[in-house]
C-alpha cells in the first residue's frame, strides 16, 4: 500500500464500530445475488501461500525486496506471467518510467465475455525496498492470482469480459495503475463495468473492510461475509491510497478488500475478529519482517475466497 498519501487511522469509536457492522451485515443498498450465476470454487489457500512463498524467495534472491526497479519485480512478473500463460490467459506487459527505472504492469485478459462490459480485478505486486512485500501486496497478488487461475480450471464462460492486472510502482503513489488508466480513451473507460482491488489480504491481526465506495460492489461482499457470520467495516480511509484512484477518479466504479496496515485494532474490532486489541493490524507493514510469516492464514482463506464469489457474481 502507497505512503504517499498520509494515513494512519485513530482508533474507531465503539458505538460507530458495532453500528457499522450491524449495519453492513444487513446489507447495503444494491441487486441481490444472481442466483443464476455459476458457484464460485472455493480457492484453496495453500495454493495461496505457495504462491507467496515463492515471491519470498525471489525477494531473497534479489536483495531482500521486490520494489520498482529492482530485479525481484521483474523475477515476480515473470513468476505470475508464466503460470497465467499455461492456464490460457492472454498477457501483456505494459511499460512505464519512474525515477530513471523502467516499471512494469501485467495485464492478463481470459477469453470471452463482452468486450463493452469488463470486469477487473487488481493488486500491486511491488514491495518497498525494506522488506519483501509478503502482505503488502504478495497477499493480493497471490490472491487474485489463484482466483485467476480458477476461472482457468473451471473454463469459466462469463458474461462480462474477466481481466485481471498487477501493478507496478504503487509504492510510490499507483503509478503503474495511473499510467494503464491514463492511456485509456473515454469510450474504454466506459466500458469497464467495475474496478476490484485488494493490497494486504492476509494480515497477522486481521481486520475485515470492504470498500465502500460503489453499494453495488460493496454489497457482493458484505452479503459473501454476512452469510458466514463475519462482520465488516467500510474501508474509508484508504481512499487515494491504493490502485483504485486511477480509475475512481475517472468514473469506473471501484470495489474491494483490506484487512489492515499499521494503525491498531480497537477492544470492539478485536470483539468482532479476534486478534489482539491494542496492537496494530500488521506490525511490519513497509519493514523488512513482512515475509511469509506475517500472513493471517484464514483472513488470507476468507478473503480470496470471497474475491472468487464476487467476480463470479460480477461477471455472470
Amino acid at each position: 500500500m502507497s505512503i504517499t498519501a498520509p494515513w494512519r487511522r485513530a482508533a474507531i469509536a465503539a458505538g460507530t464500530c458495532a453500528a457499522l457492522a450491524g449495519a453492513l451485515l444487513t446489507g447495503a443498498a444494491g441487486a441481490e445475488a444472481d442466483p443464476a450465476a455459476p458457484t464460485a470454487p472455493d480457492i484453496d489457500v495453500a495454493a495461496v501461500k505457495a504462491d507467496l512463498t515463492r515471491l519470498q524467495s525471489i525477494a531473497d534472491e534479489n536483495g531482500g525486496n521486490r520494489a520498482h526497479g529492482q530485479p525481484g519485480y521483474q523475477a515476480s512478473i515473470d513468476y505470475i506471467k508464466a503460470k497465467l500463460d499455461a492456464a490460457g490467459f492472454t498477457t501483456s506487459v505494459q511499460e512505464f518510467e519512474r525515477g530513471g527505472a523502467t516499471g512494469y504492469n501485467l495485464i492478463a485478459d481470459w477469453p470471452g465475455g463482452s468486450a463493452d462490459q469488463v470486469v477487473m480485478a487488481g493488486s500491486h505486486l511491488d514491495s518497498v525496498e525494506a522488506g519483501p512485500g509478503i502482505n503488502d501486496n504478495g497477499s493480493g497478488s497471490a490472491s487474485i492470482l489463484e482466483v485467476a487461475l480458477a476461472v482457468a480450471d473451471s473454463d469459466l464462460k462469463p458474461t462480462k469480459h474477466l481481466r485481471f492486472a498487477w501493478w507496478g510502482d504503487e509504492e510510490d503513489g499507483m503509478v503503474g495503475s495511473s499510467h494503464y488508466v491514463d492511456g485509456l480513451d473515454d469510450d474504454e473507460v466506459s466500458k469497464i463495468d467495475s474496478y476490484l482491488n485488494f493490497d494486504m489480504v492476509g494480515s497477522p491481526n486481521p481486520g475485515y473492510f470492504v470498500y465502500d465506495d460503489d453499494p453495488r460492489l460493496e454489497k457482493v461482499f458484505t452479503d459473501w461475509f454476512a452469510a458466514k457470520d463475519i462482520a465488516t467495516e467500510p474501508e474509508t480511509e484508504g481512499d487515494g491510497r491504493s490502485d483504485h484512484a486511477p480509475f475512481k477518479d475517472r468514473g469506473v466504479p471501484v470495489g474491494g478488500l483490506f484487512s489492515g496496515a499499521d494503525y491498531i485494532k480497537t477492544e470492539e474490532q478485536a470483539g468482532n475478529w479476534g486478534g489482539t486489541a491494542g496492537q496494530a493490524f500488521d506490525a511490519c507493514y513497509h519493514r523488512s519482517c513482512d515475509t511469509v510469516e506475517n500472513i493471517d492464514d484464514t483472513a488470507l482463506d476468507r478473503n480470496t475466497d470471497a474475491i472468487a464469489y464476487a467476480l463470479w457474481q460480477l461477471s455472470s
